[in-house]
Parts: C-alpha cells; sequence; structure tokens
C-alpha cells in the first residue's frame, strides 16, 4: 500500500472518528438536556409547582366590600386583587395585551423559538435592544405565579429555563383564554391596582369588561413600567406608551390607520378612584370591618381546616352601607368642616395656648408629650437607639413636610412639634345613619380624614351627649305618667333635695316662670323641665333601663343629672338608640353586613339584626311628634330655613359644657341619624356658645347630607311622614288641650324614690 494511500485512509479513519465524537457529545448534551429538564420538571433541581399548584395557582387576594346594591365600596388586603374571567374582559384589552406583548400568543404552547432566536440574532450577537425580548405571555405568567428568588446571574438562567418548564406546562393545564385573564389578574398596575379589576376601577371607574380601546392601551402600557408609565405621575410617559400600544394594535390589524390617528390624537381621559387604604370612600367602615373580620376569621374555617385570611382569601362582603348616601355624607362633612374649621383657626388666633382653653400649661404640655410618643416619628426614632433628649431636640428642628388641610395636603417646612400643635387644632366629626326597620348602618362616618386622623369617632369615641338625651327622659315619664305632648309645666327651677340640693339651669329666660307645653319645653331643650320630669313624673333609673333596652351599652349611673345628658356615649349607641322610635319601640340591633361569600361566591354566613320591644308604640309616636317642633318652631329650625328641608325631620340639638361637644340627631320615617363635632380634647373648643352650640357645629352637617339626598331622585323614599299607631288615642293639637292637675297625684310622684 503506498504511502499516499495509507494517508488517504487515516485521514478518513480520523475522519469518522471526529464524526462518532461529535454525535456522541451531541447525543450526550441531548440526553444530558432532556435529563436536566425531566429533573427540573420533578422539582429534584428546586422549587417545582406540583400539579395541584397549577391548577390552583396561589395569588393574595384582597377582601372585595360591596355596598347595599352591589357597588365596590373598597377592598381589604396586603394587595388589592381581586380575580375575573375571560369572559368579564373587554376584547379592547386582550388585543392590546397580544399585540403589545405577544403577538404570537395562539401560535406557540408557551415557548416562542422564532422569538428566541430573534433575541440571539439581534439582540445578543447584534447589540440592537430595540429588538424585543424573548419571554411569551406564559412565561411572564409563569415568573408572576412562580416568583424568581435567585439574584445572581447564574440564578436568573436557571430560573429562567424553569419559567420555560412552568410555562409549558401552563399551557398544557390551561386554555389560551384561561392563561390571558390569569396573567391580567396577576400583574401589578401601580397605583396599589393590583390585578386588572382593580387597575380598571382605579384609573377609570370601570368594570374590565367596559375599558374602550384608548383605555386597554393605558393599562397595557403600564405593564412595561407601572411608575414611569403613570398617567398620574408622569401623563406624558403615559400618553407615548399608550400611542405605542395602539400602534401596535394597528399593526396587527386590530384597529385601523384611521382609528390609530384619530385615538392617539386624543388626550389621556382618566377617571381616577384611588382604593389605597388610606383614601377612596367609607374609609372609616372599612377599617372598623377589617378589624371585625379579623375576628371573624379567627373562629371561620376553610375546608382545608385553616382560618380564613381576611388579606388573602379574596372574601366578599356585602355591607348594609348605602353608596349613595355614604358619598354625600362625606361631602357634606367637607363641605361644612371646609368653613367650620376656617373659622376656628380665626376664632383661636393670638391666643398664647391655642387651640386649648381653660387649662393649665402643664396640661398642655402633657398632651404635647405624649402625643409625640404616639407618633410614628418617635417610634422610628426610638428605635433608632436615641434617648428621650435627642428625641425632643429633633421635634424642635424645622424640616419639609406635608400636612393636611381642607384645600389638599399642603407642603410647608415646619418642626414635628409645631405640627402636633397644628393638628391639635383640627375639629373633628362623626356620623352613623341607621334604617331603623331594619338595624341596617346607611352611613358611617368616624372623622375627617383617614389618612391623617386615624381615630374612629363614630364607634370607639364617647363624648357627653347634652341636650340629645332629654328624648329618653321625656319617652320614659310620657310613658310612665302618660302624659300627652301638649301636657304644661311651670317653667320654673327645680332643686334635687336628696342630691345636694342640685339645681340645673336653663340656658336662656325665655318664658321663665310660665307654663309651657312638653313640645315646647323640648323644641327649646329647657332644663328645668327635663329636670321636672325625671323628678316628678319617672325615675332616673326608669330612664338608664329605657335605654338599655334601646341599645345603649355603655353603663350609666342613675342620678337625676342623666336628664341633661351628662353620660358620655358614643355616635353608633345614639343613632341606633333614636332609630328605635320610629320602629314603634322595636330595638333593632345595628349592623353593617348582610352576608360574607368566599372567592367563588359560596354564601359562608348570613347576618340578621336581633330585635326587642323597648317601648311602646304610643309612646315613640309621642316622642317623634315632640322633636318634629324641635326641627319646625325649635333649635333645629335652620333645618328649614338654612337648608330648606321640606321633608318630615324629627330632630334634637345638643351642646355641652363648654361647647365642647355639639350634637345633632335627625330622624325622618326610613332614616336615623346621629352626628358629633368637637375636638381631640374637651379643651379644645370655641368660647362663643353662638359658633359652639350643635346647631352651629353638627346640624350643618346633617343638613347638607339630607339636603343631598332630598335632590336624588331615586331616594325618594326617604320621604313621607313617620306612621301613627292606630290604637293612639291622644290629640295633639295643643289648641283642643285642656289640663287638669290633681295635686295629690302630684305629690305622690314627687315623692318617687330613686
Amino acid at each position: 500500500m503506498s504511502e499516499t494511500t495509507k494517508k488517504k485512509k487515516g485521514k478518513t479513519t480520523n475522519f469518522k472518528k471526529y464524526i462518532s465524537i461529535m454525535w456522541g457529545t451531541y447525543i450526550c448534551f441531548l440526553i444530558a438536556v432532556i435529563v436536566f429538564f425531566i429533573l427540573l420538571s420533578l422539582g429534584s433541581l428546586g422549587f417545582m409547582p406540583t400539579f395541584e399548584q397549577l391548577e390552583n395557582p396561589k395569588a393574595n387576594l384582597a377582601t372585595e366590600v360591596y355596598s347595599d346594591s352591589g357597588e365596590l365600596i373598597g377592598y381589604i388586603g396586603i394587595q388589592n386583587r381581586s380575580n375575573v374571567t375571560y369572559k368579564d374582559i373587554s376584547p379592547n384589552l386582550i388585543n392590546a395585551l397580544v399585540a403589545t406583548e405577544d403577538a404570537r400568543f395562539y401560535e406557540h404552547s408557551g415557548i416562542d423559538l422564532r422569538s428566541l432566536l430573534r433575541v440571539l440574532t439581534k439582540t445578543v450577537l447584534g447589540g440592537d435592544k430595540s429588538s424585543g425580548g424573548g419571554s411569551t405571555l406564559t412565561q411572564q405568567l409563569a415568573k408572576n405565579l412562580f416568583p424568581r428568588e435567585q439574584k445572581s446571574k447564574l440564578g436568573t438562567v436557571f430560573a429562567k429555563l424553569k419559567e420555560w418548564v412552568v410555562a409549558v406546562k401552563l399551557e398544557r393545564n390551561y386554555s389560551k383564554e384561561e392563561i390571558l385573564s390569569m396573567y391580567l389578574n396577576t400583574v401589578d398596575y401601580g397605583s396599589n391596582a393590583y390585578g386588572i379589576k382593580a387597575a380598571s376601577q382605579i384609573f377609570f371607574s370601570k368594570q374590565p369588561s367596559e375599558l374602550e380601546v384608548e383605555e386597554a392601551a393605558v393599562l397595557v402600557g403600564l405593564l412595561k413600567a407601572p411608575t414611569a408609565y403613570s398617567p398620574i405621575r408622569n401623563p406624558e410617559n403615559a400618553n407615548k406608551r399608550r400611542n405605542v400600544v395602539l400602534s401596535q394594535m394597528q399593526k396587527y390589524g386590530y384597529i385601523t390607520e384611521a382609528e390609530y390617528r384619530e385615538k392617539s390624537a386624543n388626550p389621556i381621559k382618566l377617571r381616577f378612584n384611588p382604593q389605597s387604604h388610606d383614601e377612596g370612600i367609607a374609609t372609616y367602615f372599612r377599617e372598623m370591618l377589617r378589624n371585625y373580620m379579623k375576628e371573624w376569621c379567627k373562629t371561620h374555617y376553610k375546608a382545608n381546616g385553616e382560618n380564613y385570611d381576611v388579606h388573602k382569601d379574596g372574601l366578599k362582603i356585602y355591607t348594609t352601607i348605602n353608596y349613595k348616601m355614604q358619598k354625600y355624607a362625606e361631602e357634606a362633612v367637607k363641605e361644612h368642616f371646609t368653613t367650620l374649621q376656617a373659622e376656628f383657626f380665626k376664632h383661636t388666633k393670638g391666643y398664647k395656648d391655642a387651640p386649648f382653653t381653660g387649662i393649665s400649661k402643664e396640661d398642655i404640655d402633657k398632651y404635647y408629650l405624649q402625643a409625640m410618643k404616639n407618633s410614628d416619628r418617635y417610634r422610628s426614632l426610638k428605635s433608632e437607639g436615641l434617648s428621650e433628649k435627642d428625641i425632643k431636640a429633633n421635634f424642635k428642628e424645622k424640616t419639609n413636610m406635608r400636612v393636611f388641610t381642607w384645600a389638599g395636603d399642603k407642603d410647608t417646612i415646619m418642626s414635628p412639634w409645631d405640627s402636633l400643635r397644628y393638628y391639635k387644632h383640627f375639629l373633628n366629626t362623626g356620623m352613623v345613619s341607621i334604617e331603623p326597620q331594619t338595624g341596617h348602618i346607611k352611613v358611617y362616618v368616624g372623622g375627617i380624614n383617614y389618612k391623617h386622623f386615624k381615630f374612629d369617632n363614630a364607634k370607639l369615641g364617647r363624648r357627653q351627649v347634652g341636650s340629645t338625651f332629654k328624648p329618653f327622659v321625656y319617652a320614659a315619664a310620657m310613658r310612665d305618667s302618660e302624659l300627652s305632648p301638649c301636657y304644661e309645666l311651670e317653667n320654673s327651677p327645680v332643686t334635687f333635695e336628696d342630691f345636694d340640693n342640685w339645681t340645673p339651669k336653663n340656658s336662656n329666660e325665655d318664658r321663665e316662670g310660665e307654663s309651657v307645653t312638653l313640645k315646647w319645653a323640648l323644641a327649646n331643650s329647657v332644663n328645668f323641665i327635663s329636670a321636672a320630669l325625671i323628678k316628678d313624673y319617672t325615675t332616673p333609673q326608669a330612664v338608664v333601663d329605657l335605654v338599655k333596652q334601646m341599645g345603649i351599652t355603655t353603663p350609666m349611673e342613675a342620678y337625676p343629672s342623666i336628664c341633661l345628658g351628662t353620660s358620655d356615649l358614643s355616635v353608633m349607641e345614639m343613632a341606633g338608640a333614636m332609630s328605635t322610635f320610629v320602629n314603634e319601640g322595636i330595638h333593632k340591633e345595628p349592623i353593617f353586613i348582610t352576608k360574607i361569600c368566599d372567592n367563588k361566591g359560596m354564601v359562608l354566613e348570613v347576618f340578621n339584626s336581633k330585635s326587642n320591644s323597648a317601648l311602646d308604640a304610643e309612646t315613640s309616636y309621642l316622642v317623634l311628634e315632640l322633636m318634629k317642633g324641635v326641627v319646625d318652631g325649635g333649635t333645629g329650625g335652620r333645618l328649614r330655613y338654612k337648608y330648606g328641608i321640606t321633608s318630615t325631620i324629627a330632630g334634637k340639638t345638643g351642646t355641652t359644657d363648654n361647647n365642647s361637644d355639639g350634637w345633632f340627631i335627625g330622624i325622618n320615617p326610613k332614616l336615623a341619624t346621629a352626628v358629633w363635632v368637637g375636638g381631640e380634647l374637651r379643651s379644645i373648643h370655641f368660647r362663643s356658645t353662638a359658633l359652639g352650640q350643635g346647631a352651629s357645629m353638627a346640624l350643618p352637617v346633617y343638613g347638607l347630607f339630607m339636603k343631598r339626598c332630598e335632590k336624588d331622585p331615586k331616594l325618594n323614599f326617604y320621604k313621607g311622614d313617620f306612621d301613627r299607631p292606630p290604637t293612639m288615642s291622644i290629640d295633639m293639637d295643643c289648641s283642643n288641650y285642656v289640663q287638669e292637675i290633681d295635686e295629690g297625684t302630684m305629690e305622690q310622684e314627687r315623692n318617687k324614690g330613686w
């Protein structure tokens, strides 16, 4: 064999060897890749979701809170997230999403090899970053459902490979429609909007099914970077990004070129409705509800035996709150307090100790020191290890801050210590409206602004009720002694000998020494008559027992002074008790939930109000007739002449010592409302009764509220008169009333013990 032949044969042998090695390497690599992906799929190389987890992917679902007619009030949860199905999503949104994020979505099975090749050739090798990414919507969904944990480059690559596997599994387990809806439900749109349902409601006050093309383009544009393309924070960027989405929709035939030109030329039109826990409607109510639900969850269990979690399990709570009335109440508070607070700032200007009145400098310093210790700033500085001396010094240093005003939050320079004093100036409120026939709470206002004033004045606050308590005294007296609203008593001082000769005084001298009817006395809030009733016609203990039956749970001492409303009660209690008069003396326990459902809509619990008979129907009706006089010719008269309220209203004003508390009770045939206004502390108040009385501080809130309700045609069922009991025999026309007084009976009444 020649040398040439030998060389050729050697070369052939080497080539075959090289081919064998190449194929062997390829096969080994292929086997290794297959084994790697099998191990990856089985979870042997780290976490991999099981079939069950893919079937039921976990996401923190916020609890949804609904009004009595089904409007969404807000959310309770770690994330403001609620799921919707594909049929509840606008086609405009689907088209915008697919066109922008994954044009070949309907063609691939979770991994788009064509897109990966484009990324490899153009982005990796060519350095063209504009060529886009290779991740499909399904891969992005996998990332959203099972977030990456590794932050290193190698960990990121490994996580990417896991997402490929998960994406393929998702495609096998779900339809394309289900994947699209799951994706839209899991992404973050910014502004506390997690998921498409929250995003639609927050940015456009719409359901996802109602989104127009331009609106859909805005929301899809947010997916790239929720902050950078936020229409709230960066409207110019948002507009540019929206137009990119619209151009993609035009490119892939979802809209015409003419539609693109028209819609891209329009500005973004938002109906921004923030849904953070500090913002939106019924904030105090939602916080009260959240605390209630935390306790409810402790005694209610899911099918797997775990307790429900109000922050994660997507419960649906159907409440008694009327959305429109709640909105009207909050608007009324803002309108009135804008003026009232300005008046208070003006009223206290120039006083060294403002806003405090009548207390020592030592007590004032104690209040400020306690306020400092209750602040988040103090707790933060304390956790950093600062001494009390250094913390106080920090509070005296001026700094940039944002403070609350009725014209909106304002940037200013102020020391934290001065801000404490600033916030102490603010008057606050509590307001509750209850439907007497059901016990349903329709309105719940716990304060002026939940973000800045967290304390709930509606349920947790207890303040002296003043003359708003007098209807209960009149009710007990008329029940026990069968008195008519036309019954006359002498408007003269009454002394309680057994109680250190206590003699209450009237607020004015109108008709002192004259005989006046009970109706006139209550209308004008005459203290002498209230004292005479509790001394001669009923007893303090009888009054206490009555109000307990009417829903007052705060312990009360049976002293004669309760006839002037010296007890501290909550706004909730007062509204609930007053509602009893409208419901023929039947007290309905106030409730704020009608039912609770799980995230699938299955009913977990239904709520009904408990009832008890507290007062006879005739006496209840008589009290309402007395209270109508308060509005039609007494201390509540400005409801008619200033606010133009024309419907039937039974009311009562209340003002406590030093004008510390202003109250108004307003009752119509379908709604009982209690309103309180005052400072955080009793020493914070107007020095003038003209400004600080209940008719000036609290009544306007009710007047503005009812004015709005009366103008709403859908709320006209709140009009009409109180139902007169068919057994009523007492003549309430005082011109026809002739009073006969048995002096012996009077003496017996005066000798009643308590």
